[in-house]
């Protein structure tokens, strides 16, 4: 039996303490940086940053020679024969020589045949084997600007890259903000639905009370519970929200679903509010939104695409330098054995294709064009998302302070409700009616104050703040 007791407590121990170290305790900049350290889409950003980046560093070899090693071996069935074999015959008819005193020679045919082989053999080029191999060096000198417009494109898109990722960074942390107030919303309207539930308990037991003395009748003691019934059904609601709420906000933020987490602002009791609040200044808009930076980006990008087919039109002028080895070689006669010799020059490359060159550039000054005109659009709609930001803050300021008087207003309400009901001058209805409209109160708050916060987090978006 104690064996048994004490497994029991150890088990509670370990699940208790399992429990406890699953929760994690966050400020909202804490799910900020979560979220940025293990979002997928902000990894393959930074990927793509670094793709720019050695794209550009490739772009910059582009002034420098490249050099190049080659080499070949070729293996032939022949050899090569200078001589036709056919112009030398294997023999020669020498007449009859009749030369008095001494010499008397007959004549006839004369064989020739080895004298015949040793020329074709000396006419014999050996090539069975064959060995080429050679460095090579080109230097571009001119090449119509396509060179310093290749590598201007590339430092452009590096910077787009990196304002890329900027854009997706805000987007993640506008997620992680608004995920996060909503949890703060839900968790102040389940505090809000447990005090709901409380007043209606006590109300409950009150009318019973009174009920039993004959001053409350049955029918107001079941209106008290279906009022009851229906707070607790909202606490369920909300206590099943705030969960799935937090769920959501732990897997924005690269958490296991199944972690206990508790945000530092679950408690907040009221927000700050602002009733003057600046005029937003559109040029820090313009001068801030990564999207304006990016598609000014683009538009310099095409910009320098129309030089590169701006640079079909020119001759390439480009300085080559070669040093190549051969064997067999010819340099000293015909030797089957390695030599080498080294040439420069110059090479000159021009265009002709005017026709299909003209079309690329047509095409090129068309984007940039499209560019231009989306920038432009991007322009008109940022203003107009930026009043329309502002006026929305003007908008949750005042509706929160409206609010905020209500509540005040519903809790004196509700206040003399209790007492009145307790001294038996207010009614039971009138009763739920005060209870009913302290938690409207309440709850309008509670939605302007997150209202406000999500307000003043577009706000600062739209002007291209920091979030």
């Amino acid at each position: 039996m104690l064996k048994k007791s004490f497994g029991a407590a150890l088990l509670f121990f370990f699940a208790v303490t399992g429990t406890v170290f699953s929760q994690q305790y966050l400020s909202l900049e804490d799910c900020r940086n979560l979220a940025i350290e293990n979002n997928k889409a902000l990894k393959i950003a930074t990927e793509q940053e670094r793709v720019a980046y050695y794209e550009k560093k490739d772009a910059f070899t582009k002034y420098f020679p490249d050099i190049s090693f080659n080499g070949a071996y070729l293996r032939n069935q022949k050899n090569l024969n200078l001589i036709n074999s056919a112009a030398i015959p294997s023999s020669i008819d020498i007449p009859p020589i009749a030369i008095p005193p001494a010499i008397n020679y007959p004549g006839g045919s004369v064989d020739i045949s080895d004298v015949r082989n040793q020329i074709l053999k000396a006419g014999e080029l050996d090539i069975k084997n064959v060995w080429v191999g050679g460095f090579n060096l080109t230097q571009p000198i001119f090449m119509g600007g396509k060179i310093i417009a290749y590598n201007d494109l590339r430092s452009y898109a590096e910077d787009l890259a990196r304002t890329m990722k900027d854009t997706k960074t805000t987007e993640v942390i506008m997620e992680v903000d608004q995920t996060y107030w909503q949890v703060v919303s839900i968790a102040n309207k389940k505090k809000l639905a447990e005090a709901y539930v409380n007043l209606l308990r006590k109300m409950d037991s009150d009318i019973a009370a009174m009920e039993n003395e004959g001053v409350a009748t049955k029918a107001d003691k079941l209106s008290v519970n279906v009022k009851l019934n229906e707070a607790e059904m909202t606490l369920t609601k909300a206590e099943n929200g705030l969960s799935l709420s937090k769920m959501l906000l732990s897997q924005i933020c690269g958490l296991e679903i199944s972690d206990q987490i508790i945000l530092k602002d679950e408690n907040i009791e009221s927000l700050p509010t602002n009733e003057n609040e600046a005029i937003p200044n559109i040029d820090e808009a313009l001068a801030n939104r990564t999207e304006v930076r990016s598609l000014e980006l683009a538009t310099k990008i095409y910009g320098k695409k129309e030089k590169i087919a701006q640079a079909e039109f020119m001759p390439n002028i480009a300085f080559m330098a070669n040093y190549i080895w051969t064997n067999p070689n010819g340099f000293d006669g015909f030797q089957n054995k390695f030599g080498g010799m080294w040439n420069v020059g110059v090479i000159v490359k021009v265009p002709l294709n005017f026709f299909s060159s003209t079309a690329k550039l047509n095409v090129a000054k068309a984007e940039t064009r499209i560019k231009q005109y989306e920038l432009a659009e991007a322009k008109e709609k940022i203003k107009l998302q930026v009043n329309q930001e502002a006026y929305k803050l003007a908008e949750a300021n005042k509706k929160l302070i409206a609010t905020t008087k209500n509540t005040e207003k519903a809790d004196e309400n509700l206040r003399y409700a209790n007492v009145g009901f307790e001294e038996g001058v207010i009614s039971a209805a009138d009763a739920l009616a005060a209870h009913t409209a302290w938690m409207s109160a309440h709850s309008e708050m509670v939605d302007a104050q997150i209202d406000l916060m999500l307000c003043k987090i577009y706000l600062n978006k739209a002007l291209g703040r920091k979030l």
